[in-house]
């Protein structure tokens, strides 16, 4: 399974270029990332049970750090409401990132692989990454957001696998957050079954407008 080929890599030089030295004008640029992702994705769906191990723990450990990140964001609200100025027009937003560094276990390394990530994490190239990898972002208040709900365990069936061999897939339990990075925003599926580490961001403002 060749994710590294001569015709990806012209795509990543390009890429690597633009983002290094645009002025932040993206606008006719984001169809690197587009092609990109159906080269490297064509490539690895068609050897789908290679990448199997890798799904399932990425899966898990996404599973795991929006937990933390609702759990944290529970705690923050419940403390904010107990506050003897706590504001009716107060609201709490949090969102969950892929992490900073470009992935220590993806099995394509180099020199110039952090200057990709931050291009594939950069919002103007990525728009639908601007708030992380939930859709909708994690807001309070909210009383029928329950962590089920966020990561879209609560309808059937609770397994987001589109795209993916079915059969393959049918019994992993795959999130909402999973199907978001994979069917609507700009990465190639090798982009992030490889990450193990998140980041969150949590904004609490005084006087939000409903």
């Amino acid at each position: 399974m060749d994710i590294n080929n001569y015709d990806i890599q012209a795509i990543e030089r390009e890429i690597i270029l633009n983002y290094e030295d645009s002025t932040g004008d993206y606008t006719n640029l984001k169809y690197l990332l587009s092609l990109r992702k159906e080269l490297i994705n064509r490539r690895v769906l068609a050897h789908q049970e290679e990448i199997l191990p890798d799904i399932i723990a990425f899966n898990d450990a996404l599973t795991e750090a929006l937990r933390q990140m609702y759990d944290k964001v529970q705690r923050i609200w419940n403390s904010i409401k107990d506050n003897k100025d706590f504001s009716e027009k107060t609201r709490l937003t949090a969102k969950c990132f892929l992490g900073y560094d470009y992935p220590e276990l993806h099995p394509v390394q180099g020199e110039d692989r952090q200057n990709l990530w931050y291009a594939l994490c950069d919002s103007g190239w990525n728009p639908l990454y601007e708030n992380g990898v939930t859709l909708p972002v994690l807001t309070l208040p909210n009383e029928r957001e329950s962590f089920e709900s966020l990561i879209g365990m609560d309808c059937p069936p609770p397994n987001w696998n589109e795209g993916l061999d079915r059969e393959l897939t049918k019994d992993l339990n795959l999130t909402s957050a999973f199907h978001n990075l994979f069917e609507h925003m700009e990465f190639a599926i090798t982009d992030f079954i490889y990450v193990r580490n998140f980041e969150t961001e949590i904004i609490i403002e005084d006087n939000a407008f409903y």
